[in-house]
């Protein structure tokens, strides 16, 4: 008698931003993408329209595609782009003769099934999971937010299918996490969805142990079936080389952030900062390079030039030259030339003690004196307390962010081959891998037939 294998589970991963896109979520999305196919899933993932991606925020890293398992499949439903739509040939008639009516009532469309302007390509995603699981039956659903609409059609697919689904939040949604107050009054029809959707789900994830917190005590019925995977490093986009020590060129010092700089990031005092550290003779020349886009959207830069002290061309007026250079968009695949120029690491943060960051566990990895500027009771604090070449002012006061720019200087100046090790084994423990390992546990255990053994290794 023949007995046939099980087939590998099936994993629909509903992730908005999945690459070719730049978004900073990108990363925990394929990176999970990528966990699951390693350890024997089937993975479909339902992701933006490229039209989205290209036309309207402009925001892709190309090579990072390359990087996606081969194993998976990538589906893009479609979205309504009424709302972004500016090509006049596009429009629909009623858009074109009275624009303002025509998007207050397509708002009003969008908002009648779901708060939030992703809608439409939620309730397309469901269409396509539907379909796709009539010809092949799905095991789980997996969905990450933001936007939150995927959580609406994870739990529109469970309703319709009864398949059941976990909800990652990579980002809050009720939680303004630059204020830590409600983002919604409390008859939003946020509120109603939310309830519905942590209640609904077999697990709901948080990226830290405060925002898991929060949740618990807002919902409390689900919070036995809350989660924490925290965000962490990718070694297969991090090459980080060998433990050198400080650099023996006799230049000056060079502080680097990387990342895309927004608004509500501290910015202004990060600028004024390092133009007071300069003054110290340690930090003489000293440079703060930027590595990476200012802003989300095409056009967000102009805003940010004068708060960092540039003009509208990038360039800084050459008599109040505070050492701050633009150094443009670097591809997630190249970063690791980035750390290797750069001196001491930035980590230039918005919000307050919710707030983790990706970008942290990156800098840890590379071993390098890193310095804050950043609220002093972020989330981060619980990550970056363990890591030995760590400098705060715990203040945003600039007079102290300088002195610990001057510190954090010192050190990469005496920095050994020993330290770096040490610092590095820190990180160590971050490798995103070994964190994604308790979801696919937990969300293998919610498969309800028999599943082949796959022996994971992380390489």
């Amino acid at each position: 008698m023949t007995f046939s294998r099980p087939k590998a589970p099936r994993l629909l991963y509903i992730a908005f931003y999945f690459p070719p896109s730049r978004a900073s979520g990108v990363y925990r999305a394929r990176a999970t993408a990528n966990h699951f196919a390693a350890a024997g899933w089937d993975v479909t993932v339902l992701a933006a329209p490229l039209r989205f991606l290209y036309d309207v925020i402009g925001s892709v890293d190309e090579k990072l595609s390359e990087t996606v398992d081969p194993r998976i499949h990538v589906e893009r439903p479609d979205l309504d782009l009424t709302r972004w739509e500016g090509d006049l040939h596009s429009m629909s008639w009623l858009q074109g003769t009275v624009p303002g009516a025509a998007l207050k009532l397509h708002r009003w469309r969008e908002e009648r099934y779901f708060p939030e302007q992703y809608v439409s390509w939620a309730r397309n995603c469901v269409a396509t999971a539907l379909e796709a699981h009539r010809r092949e039956p799905f095991d789980a659903v997996l969905a990450t937010g933001n936007p939150f609409a995927a959580f609406a059609a994870a739990w529109e697919i469970n309703k319709a299918a009864g398949i059941p689904y976990v909800a990652d939040y990579r980002d809050s949604w009720t939680l303004d996490l630059f204020s830590d107050q409600p983002a919604f009054p409390p008859k939003h029809p946020a509120w109603g969805w939310e309830q519905r959707i942590i209640g609904d789900s077999s697990h709901t994830v948080f990226v830290n142990n405060a925002l898991r917190a929060w949740h618990a005590d807002q919902y409390p019925k689900a919070a036995e079936r809350m989660m924490v995977v925290p965000n962490g490093w990718d070694p297969d986009l991090l090459d980080v080389g060998p433990a050198k020590g400080a650099s023996d060129e006799e230049r000056p010092l060079r502080f680097g952030y990387l990342g895309t700089v927004t608004k509500n990031q501290p910015v202004v005092e990060l600028a004024e900062a390092f133009n007071l550290a300069r003054e110290y003779p340690e930090l003489a020349g000293a440079e703060l390079n930027i590595h990476g886009h200012l802003g989300f959207f095409k056009s967000s830069h102009a805003g940010f030039l004068p708060l960092l002290g540039l003009d509208l061309n990038g360039e800084p007026d050459p008599e109040l030259d505070h050492g701050l250079r633009l150094r443009g968009p670097v591809s997630k695949t190249e970063v690791a030339g980035v750390y290797e120029h750069n001196d001491v690491l930035v980590f230039l943060a918005a919000g307050g003690k919710y707030v983790t960051s990706g970008k942290i566990f990156e800098y840890m990895a590379t071993g390098k004196p890193i310095v804050s500027v950043h609220a002093p009771e972020i989330a981060a604090r619980e990550v970056l307390e363990g890591y030995p070449l760590w400098f705060t002012a715990d203040s945003l006061e600039p007079g102290l962010v300088a002195k610990a720019m001057v510190e954090a200087g010192r050190a990469a100046r005496a920095l050994t081959p020993q330290q770096q090790t040490e610092a590095r084994a820190y990180a160590d423990r971050f490798q995103r891998d070994n964190l994604l390992d308790p979801l696919e546990t937990a969300i293998r255990a919610m498969v309800r037939r028999p599943l082949p053994a796959v022996e994971v290794n992380h390489g």
